[in-house]
């Protein structure tokens, strides 16, 4: 079970999950950024949770900030879509990085960042605005190639200032992001000079790790992008 922090940004409350790996610290740690879907409530949120589980049982620390505390949980979600900004998602992101390196059990230089969707998103301006991530995996994220509400620039043109190596998984299927904009994301990991690795999936569209949406949850596609996550944080974060 998660025990639960609550921060204050910028006047508001956040609800920050934490869970943590069986054994004794430091350990390396991850930030969780969660899926639009989990907008009213991490504790309505099952894939969210079960992601963080997992992550926890592989031996990382790990946080999931909500970052739709700007807004009543009971807010519609167009609203907070529209609404969204990038400085607000910056300072959740600060604080809960802050939260990781004061924490005994974790080892400060040993932290990264992933996330699914609306959260590969977050993961990508994460890494992007804290020089403190040791490793970033972008989950099907989209919208990378736009600014957010708050008048700033598009994530995507802050490739360059991102500081540590990139992991991508995407589905040959999806159209937010579509396989054009992936060879823009990997085009401009590659002309900052940030070590990357993207897979693409066959038959695999949006959300194709997201199981709560048997529509969309492609199992075989997910288990292996799983797999190779895994891996990829494994020599990132480890000694």
């Amino acid at each position: 079970m998660p025990r639960i922090e609550t921060l204050t940004v910028g006047g508001s409350p956040m609800e920050v999950f934490l869970y943590e790996p069986a054994g004794t610290g430091p350990t390396p740690a991850i930030v969780l950024a969660m899926h639009i879907p989990g907008h009213d409530g991490i504790e309505k949120d099952e894939f969210t949770l079960k992601t963080a589980e997992r992550l926890a049982e592989a031996g990382y620390v790990v946080a999931v900030p909500f970052i739709f505390h700007w807004w009543p949980k009971s807010e519609a979600r167009d609203l907070k879509n529209r609404e969204f900004r990038d400085d607000w998602t910056i300072a959740d992101l600060t604080v809960t990085m802050d939260l990781l390196q004061g924490m005994e059990r974790v080892d400060p230089a040993r932290v990264g960042i992933v996330g699914h969707c609306w959260g590969g998103r977050v993961a990508w301006l994460g890494a992007a605005t804290d020089t403190r991530y040791r490793a970033c995996v972008v989950f099907y994220g989209g919208r990378i190639r736009l600014a957010m509400a708050d008048q700033g620039i598009p994530a995507i043109e802050r490739a360059g200032d991102i500081p540590c190596p990139v992991a991508g998984f995407f589905g040959n299927e999806d159209s937010n992001p579509s396989p054009e904009d992936v060879d823009i994301y990997e085009a401009a990991l590659e002309d900052a000079g940030v070590p990357h690795e993207f897979h693409r999936y066959d038959g695999a569209g949006h959300a194709f790790q997201n199981f709560p949406s048997p529509e969309r949850y492609c199992p075989a596609q997910s288990e292996d992008a799983w797999g190779k996550a895994l891996a990829f944080l494994g020599r990132e974060l480890r000694p």
